[in-house]
């Protein structure tokens, strides 16, 4: 009991602290600040767009994974990790390589004038890239601990496979989807590796941050971080009384 009460006092000292140097009337200039109201903004807009493309492309495969048997399925569902494994540095130049200017990618978007280097699309795929596995993998396990007969008694009554899963199996994975969708949600927004290599202008709070900690020193970057934490945990608290109050009514 006392080793793990010095775990949870080891994990929340730090957030706690951060909170109590900072002082007041430096947290009221940086919230009035533009340029931090505008890159906190893009961190949860950006964050919130590439939980948006999880759901919508990562649903499927978490799917096909839980109920579909293939080859190379054991290998395929490892290799979705490995965003989750790599440095967050490493990560960026992997996707600078692919989606910068001499990439494949890159280049093919390009030729419809959409670009990745220091842009909104070159943030929401950095988010993407390092978040959807915690998506894919809450879902993937929660369409695993369905039972199959639900999706075969609902096709034995005439419902097609795409009806039978819109029907049955979604509304049972739905409060994992959240949960999901809230952790790749969280974990998007904190990204800073991958984003300042592909995209660091415009800076999102977390690129603000170290600019204003590298240019001004700690006493700049600490009232941004503050405000960080503070507009973080209500809105993640938010989400989470919707998130019960959803479960409660689905029960």
């Amino acid at each position: 009991m006392v080793i793990g009460f010095v775990m949870f006092l080891f994990l929340q000292f730090p957030i706690v602290n951060v909170i109590l140097i900072t002082s007041s009337s430096s947290l009221v200039s940086a919230f009035f600040d533009p340029q931090v109201q505008f890159s906190i903004f893009l961190s949860f807009y950006t964050a919130g767009i590439a939980t948006l493309i999880a759901f919508l492309l990562g649903t499927p495969l978490a799917y096909v994974l839980a109920r579909r048997n293939f080859p190379f399925k054991e290998t395929i569902d490892s290799l979705i990790d490995i965003p989750i494994l790599l440095p967050h540095t490493v990560a960026g130049i992997a996707l600078l390589t692919l989606f910068g200017e001499a990439g494949i990618l890159g280049q093919l978007f390009k030729s419809v004038n959409i670009r990745f280097i220091d842009t909104i699309f070159g943030i929401i795929i950095a988010q993407l890239f390092v978040s959807s596995p915690f998506y894919i993998k809450t879902v993937r396990e929660s369409f695993e601990k369905i039972d199959p007969r639900y999706h075969n008694v609902a096709r034995t009554l005439g419902a097609t496979p795409s009806k039978a899963f819109v029907k049955v199996e979604f509304p049972l994975a739905a409060h994992s989807m959240v949960s999901g969708a809230i952790l790749c949600w969280a974990r998007a927004i904190s990204e800073f590796g991958a984003v300042i290599i592909l995209a660091y202008y415009p800076p999102i709070a977390s690129i603000l941050i170290y600019q204003r900690f590298v240019s001004y020193g700690l006493s700049s970057a600490l009232p941004v971080t503050t405000l960080l934490i503070f507009v973080t945990v209500i809105i993640f608290v938010i989400i989470r009384l919707v998130q019960t109050r959803f479960q409660e009514e689905y029960k």
